[in-house]
């Protein structure tokens, strides 16, 4: 299964509305970042285990470990979850800066260092948290 069918699935599994809503925040992730490379990660380990909740995943990033380990990875993720949805926003610096910046602007949400948290799309504004995921991508580029 491609990518793209991954994604197709994992979206139509989800239950109504939450459906819809994550289809429709795919589209406009995929018009703010024109081009961009989509992943998706299962939420599965090497092992087998479950890990994380199945996150589409959009951009690239190379991830720096101690040790000077690297790794290829997505610098925004897309996550169902059991009240809503999440947008990860990976690699940022500044943990304060998502907060800071959009905390109070983006609506009925919970902004992390990395992790915007919203149970409905109308709960928040929608331009205000594509900025973000720009910002994000912008300051991650690789």
């Amino acid at each position: 299964m491609t990518t793209t069918q991954q994604i197709a699935a994992h979206i139509s599994a989800q239950p109504e509305p939450k459906q819809t809503e994550m289809r429709t925040l795919h589209e406009q992730i995929l018009q703010a970042l024109p081009g961009t490379r989509l992943w998706f990660d299962t939420g599965v380990d090497d092992t087998g285990k479950v890990v994380a909740n199945p996150t589409i995943g959009y951009g690239h990033q190379v991830l720096q470990y101690a040790g000077s380990k690297t790794k290829d990875f997505f610098q925004i993720g897309l996550s169902g979850n059991t009240t809503g949805m999440s947008v990860y926003i990976l690699g940022l610096k500044d943990k304060k800066y998502l907060a800071d910046t959009y905390g109070k602007r983006i609506g009925k949400a919970s902004v992390t260092g990395y992790c915007i948290k919203f149970k409905k799309l109308a709960d928040i504004d929608l331009a205000i948290l594509l900025t973000a995921i720009r910002d994000g991508v912008k300051a991650t580029a690789v």
